[in-house]
């Protein structure tokens, strides 16, 4: 079933306290008030590494037969539906991560003109799923990882519990439908993973992410992504501080037969 968001006005205020929404209060603003931000609002807070802008997503602009991503492409234009959270949520990503946003941008548009906009191709399919779902997790402990790899929910959300906070593992949330999703309270979040495996440096995954994006090594099939139920993350769901949850919840799914995952990059 599709995936109906809140009306603005009607939303718990509990969801912007809680993650995934309290980590976005930058724009805390545009969230939590009566009005929707406008087009302009949107523009004047792109960062400098972003030529792209917002335009209204009007009747008129689709008149020009373009595909989404190609309009961006040709004209630097992000088609925006106004009043939309979905839309809302995407602008927000744009602003915090550009780089990724234009790498991906790139690679979609080099296999509309290999496939047609008709046809789409299996690293299409990975980068909208990314895109609408994605988040990027650094493992700094290997025993993690194996848990993940198990699909051992229960280790890697209750047991190493601390490894969330102490950061052994640590995310940054891109894909926007999450954002919109979490609007409803207690909504069971999984996210769709690239994975990178980290020594203690500092180092900048999001970063990573771009470039492997840019130069077509990640997100070649949507099998290179991991499932992450992200409602087991300390938190993010009201209910994970109960050692139930981990056993029961419905995101924790087992592992399918035979389905394995890529090595994790290297930082």
């Amino acid at each position: 079933m599709r995936y109906v968001a809140p009306a603005r006005g009607t939303i718990d205020p509990e969801v912007f306290r809680r993650p995934p929404l309290s980590d976005w209060d930058t724009h805390a603003h545009w969230l939590r008030a009566d009005v929707w931000p406008g087009i302009d609002a949107l523009n004047a807070a792109r960062p400098l590494a972003m030529r792209e802008r917002f335009v209204a997503q009007t009747s008129a602009l689709l008149d020009d037969g373009l595909h989404y991503e190609q309009r961006i492409a040709d004209h630097g234009e992000i088609a925006t539906r106004e009043s939309n959270w979905h839309d809302l949520f995407n602008a927000l990503v744009w602003l915090r991560y550009p780089g990724i946003k234009q790498a991906l941008n790139e690679q979609q548009v080099i296999d509309i003109g290999r496939m047609g906009s008709k046809q789409r191709s299996r690293a299409q399919y990975a980068m909208t799923h990314f895109d609408e779902a994605g988040v990027i997790v650094v493992v700094r402990d290997r025993r993690l990882l194996d848990a993940w790899d198990a699909h051992d929910w229960h280790a890697l959300f209750w047991r190493e519990r601390d490894a969330w906070r102490d950061g052994r593992i640590a995310i940054d949330l891109f894909g926007h439908a999450l954002l919109e999703h979490a609007l409803t309270p207690g909504k069971l979040l999984v996210g769709k993973a690239v994975v990178f495996l980290a020594d203690s440096t500092p180092d900048s995954a999001v970063t990573a992410c771009a470039e492997s994006v840019r130069s077509g090594g990640l997100l070649r099939d949507p099998l290179d992504l991991r499932p992450l139920p992200l409602s087991g993350i300390p938190g993010w769901h009201p209910e994970n501080g109960d050692e139930a949850f981990h056993r029961n919840a419905a995101c924790y799914q087992p592992r399918r037969d035979g389905r394995c995952y890529p090595t994790p990059l290297a930082l």
